[in-house]
């Protein structure tokens, strides 16, 4: 295994306030969970298929999605276009990161074109649900997967219940955020248990893989150039005078 895009750091443009300071928010997330940021992105093998992995880390200001996370992400899939790899994503995330407000917005945006651009080549993508996952993260890439997996009884949405319920006033059905109530509703694709899922997703991409290989990829990467692998969407969240001039 090869922990990728390892140096990308987060950096408080906004110099946000609330009861912290978001830098110092940073600063002791960092130190509790020995990350820089609230997604890992490796590169390994799982049932000899050579593969791109992304993983939250709730403990990281709940997991929450701001601009590291969402170029990581991105460049993740970027290095499954140019390797043709798959792609898996464990998500646990409370959502967007309020400290970036629009700029972690973005990156719901910026993942999901990232996302289309992997479909396009026919690359699999398996998104996994850990308990929880809500907000920015449930509304974008966490829900994209070409098969969705959640385990069992793990809550799942936008909006937290409780919030849900003191706005619409009314009842809502008993679970309706869990696991199980998605997949009775079609909204995932079925539920495994933690212990099972690497078999489980090895068994999976033993079949994507091979669809994939009888089919020719929808977009040519020669022929579409640096484009087809998203190198001009690695942007910070300032775009930079060069990029900005050359799109003048």
């Amino acid at each position: 295994q090869t922990e990728l895009f390892a140096d990308l750091a987060p950096v408080d443009l906004l110099k946000f306030k609330d009861l912290k300071r978001y830098k110092d928010r940073l600063t002791a997330a960092q130190k509790a969970t020995g990350e820089k940021d609230a997604l890992i992105a490796m590169r390994g093998t799982l049932g000899g298929h050579p593969l791109v992995t992304v993983a939250f880390e709730f403990n990281f200001i709940g997991g929450s999605m701001g601009a590291v996370v969402g170029e990581k992400f991105t460049q993740a899939v970027n290095t499954c276009i140019a390797e043709g790899l798959p792609l898996v994503c464990f998500s646990t995330s409370g959502g967007a990161r309020m400290q970036e407000a629009l700029i972690s917005l973005m990156q719901m945006a910026k993942t999901s074109a990232a996302l289309e651009r992997l479909k396009q080549m026919r690359l699999p993508y398996i998104s996994i649900l850990v308990d929880p996952v809500y907000g920015g993260v449930s509304a974008s890439l966490a829900m994209l997967g070409d098969i969705n997996i959640a385990e069992p009884n793990a809550l799942v949405g936008f909006t937290g219940p409780d919030v849900i319920r003191q706005t619409v006033r009314v009842k809502l059905p008993e679970g309706f955020q869990r696991s199980e109530f998605l997949l009775e509703h079609g909204a995932i694709d079925m539920i495994v248990p933690r212990g099972d899922i690497p078999s489980k997703v090895a068994s999976l991409l033993d079949k994507l893989m091979h669809s994939r290989r009888a089919k020719e990829p929808l977009v040519d990467v020669e022929e579409k150039g640096a484009n087809a692998v998203g190198e001009n969407d690695s942007l910070s969240p300032l775009a930079s005078e060069n990029q900005q001039d050359s799109a003048n």
